[in-house]
């Protein structure tokens, strides 16, 4: 605890924000004894973001006091309830009355703003301040200082004064405002030591998003750019944009193996530290090849971890039981980390958040993304896609990990194309492809790309069925496989055993 005077010890240096993620953001959190603006719609969420500053000084033992000039404090504790919060041990100074109160003693105590002069309601709240000596506060909000001053010089003279009552005072300050008058956001931007913008987005289909962004705080390189957030019940959750720069390199170890014939064509099993792209239509077996790779891993004792964004956890766990891979046991045991993903409610940055969480706290050595296909519906544009996938693969190859990609080609038959190139991002490629032979539909498998070590550079043909997954011998007679209608032009004798299909 620090003494008041005494402010050169701790003076500005950061104090916990209460919110998961956003000390990152800040960098240990808010500058303590000084005015933070936190600027938002309604709606947006700033009332929640106060709380839990509040609640967590109050957790420490620090005085707390929250002044709501537009909420009433039955509103307040109805939010606080829905989220779970306590706030025992947080003053509330209301100077707007409650809805109807059936107790008409009350109503005399009550102070409602509209009939105050500015400098009455000011006064009512610095009183309270003098009171309570209260080491965290938050003001919600600005606006209705704005409206009483009915002019940006008083109401800028207003605020400073304010700040400066607060500096004075020692006390470290949330002041929130709804933005009603976009014109006066520089004025209380030049004001403030920080400046944290909260941002409600409405895709055309889908949750809203919401993202916020720390405009300004003085001698602190915050993390920049917008940060996604969420309202859930329990209070804001920010996940940080992931840079991949900030984070340590690890040790990569020995190859991935999927043992499997498929380890061949790849010289032998996929690189530590590596992202590898499996390209093809939709059923030729993506998914398949990344399950076994996926199960010899957790035959080893790796952890793994599957975010699926085109079929439910029952899908996949049926689908590999019937390929003879039995994951059922290492979903139950935690060593498989099966996340389903409503790409129409996951933001971006939640995603990046779920990643690093698999990778730093369950120790993740292979992540599939099943597909990128379902990834680009949750972005709305592609290029957001790609900037936002290369900083999570650079993220997963400093961290060791073999990152699996699936793009499914838009088509079953015929020619290909991809909806969004990822292929020079990844360290490897596969293609994957369906041929027509003997009347029958069969399919093709080749590598055509990997950075690191040698690869085949033939085609071979592979088979699915319930002993797994077969690869056969390469084939020389086909022409075509680039373009998504390969034609096999060899003995019948050298494809695989139909039997056995």
């Amino acid at each position: 605890m620090h003494e008041r005077g005494n402010v050169d010890q701790d003076d500005a240096s950061p104090i916990p924000s209460g919110v998961s993620g956003l000390d990152y953001v800040l960098r240990g959190g808010y500058a303590k004894f000084r005015s933070h603006l936190v600027e938002g719609r309604p709606g947006s969420g700033k009332t929640t973001l106060g709380l839990q500053f509040l609640i967590h000084g109050a957790e420490t033992g620090e005085k707390c006091l929250y002044i709501t000039l537009s909420e009433s404090k039955r509103e307040l504790r109805s939010v606080a309830d829905r989220h779970g919060f306590s706030l025992e041990g947080i003053e509330i100074l209301e100077l707007v009355p409650p809805e109807l109160s059936l107790d008409p003693s009350q109503l005399q105590t009550l102070v409602h703003s509209s009939d105050l002069e500015l400098g009455e309601t000011v006064q009512s709240a610095l009183a309270e301040i003098e009171r309570i000596k209260p080491d965290r506060v938050v003001f919600d909000s600005l606006s209705e200082i704005r409206l009483l001053s009915q002019g940006s010089l008083r109401y800028r003279r207003q605020v400073l004064a304010l700040k400066s009552f607060f500096l004075l005072n020692n006390v470290t300050v949330l002041l929130l405002d709804d933005l009603t008058a976009e014109h006066d956001d520089l004025n209380l931007h030049s004001i403030s030591h920080g400046v944290i913008r909260m941002e409600q987005l409405s895709p055309i289909y889908g949750g809203e998003r919401r993202r916020l962004r720390v405009i300004k705080m003085r001698g602190v390189q915050i993390r920049g750019g917008f940060h996604d957030f969420v309202i859930r019940p329990g209070g804001v959750s920010v996940f940080p944009r992931l840079v991949a720069a900030e984070h340590d390199v690890a040790e990569h170890g020995t190859v991935a193996v999927s043992d499997s014939s498929v380890d061949t064509l790849v010289g032998g099993g996929l690189e530590r530290g590596t992202s590898t792209l499996l390209m093809g239509p939709s059923g030729v077996g993506k998914s398949t090849i990344a399950c076994t790779y996926c199960y010899a891993a957790l035959k080893r004792g790796e952890h793994v971890l599957v975010l699926l964004f085109d079929e439910t956890k029952r899908i996949f766990l049926a689908r590999a039981s019937g390929l003879g891979m039995d994951l059922q046991p290492f979903a139950n045991d935690g060593s498989l980390l099966l996340e389903q993903v409503d790409p129409a409610e996951l933001s971006p940055g939640e995603l990046s958040s779920r990643v690093q969480s698999a990778v730093e706290q369950s120790n993740a050595r292979i992540v599939v993304i099943d597909s990128l296909t379902g990834y680009l519906n949750a972005m709305s544009e592609e290029q957001h896609l790609v900037l936002q996938m290369h900083e999570i693969l650079t993220y997963l190859n400093q961290k060791g990990v073999v990152t699996i990609l699936l793009l499914a080609n838009h088509g079953l038959i015929g020619q290909m194309a991809s909806p969004v190139d990822m292929t020079y991002l990844c360290d490897s490629v596969m293609l994957l492809r369906f041929f027509e032979s003997g009347g029958r539909l069969r399919r093709a498998i080749s590598v055509v790309k990997k950075r690191v070590g040698p690869h085949e550079d033939t085609i071979r043909e592979f088979k699915i069925s319930a002993a797994g997954l077969a690869v056969g011998e390469p084939l020389e007679e086909f022409r075509g496989i680039l373009t998504g209608v390969p034609t096999y032009e060899g003995k019948q004798g050298d494809l695989l055993n139909d039997k056995a299909s």
